[in-house]
């Protein structure tokens, strides 16, 4: 059996730390259109239905991150969805986080 790639310890005693991304804190980003509000979808994608909008430099605290539609913007493109609220998801395209990519230590949606 393995655990994170190791050998686990299968008698006696051991503590294990899991690096899956369930852990960790909440992240923070600021909002970036060039003007117009970001739309707000119910899940990971723009197939999911609008819940509202976000202001154009209005900083955001993101919950946990997750993988979804492909879209375009500011930052380039990216499958990467911000969860900002419960069932308020944002593309992470348009959100400046300091990281080309995941968070790191923001846990996975």
């Amino acid at each position: 059996m393995r655990f994170n790639g190791a050998l686990a310890l299968y008698w006696g005693t051991r503590t294990y730390t899991s690096d899956n991304g369930c852990s960790g804190g909440a992240g923070s980003g600021t909002v970036n259109t060039a003007g117009s509000p970001l739309t707000v979808r119910s899940g990971p994608g723009t197939g999911y239905s609008a819940v509202g909008t976000v202001a154009d430099g209005a900083r955001v605290t993101i919950q946990c991150q997750t993988t979804g539609t492909t879209v375009t913007g500011t930052y380039g493109t990216s499958n990467i969805w911000d969860r900002i609220g419960a069932g308020r998801f944002v593309s992470d395209a348009y959100v400046l986080t300091g990281y080309d990519g995941f968070i790191p230590g923001v846990p996975r949606c």
